[in-house]
């Protein structure tokens, strides 16, 4: 089997892998990077291809769909209370003023 060979991959897999890819390219990474990408994060929760034999059967992981919900609030959370506040009041503001205007 040539490398880069997605025989061995389920339906499923490379469905997963078409929206991972679709994500990655809506926010602006180029093609090839972004199947590059989706293709990662496919192997990473399911151990790569499963169509063949003893391999079938095991459940997905999802550690790298569970990884950003994690690393979400870190940024957040290391800011001062004032600081996200203030921040909080400004984002309402705009949405006030984009509502009405």
């Amino acid at each position: 089997m040539p490398q880069g060979d997605k025989d061995k991959y389920t339906d499923k897999q490379k469905r997963k892998a078409e929206h991972i890819e679709e994500g990655y390219e809506d926010r602006g990474i180029s093609h090839k990077e972004a199947e590059r990408r989706a293709w990662a994060t496919v192997n990473k929760e399911s151990g790569g291809g499963n169509k063949s034999g003893s391999g079938r059967g095991h459940p997905d992981t999802h550690e790298a769909a569970k990884k950003g919900g994690k690393l979400g609030g870190k940024a957040s959370a290391a800011r001062p209370a004032a600081e996200r506040s203030a921040s909080a009041k400004k984002a309402a503001e705009t949405r006030k003023r984009h509502a009405h205007g």
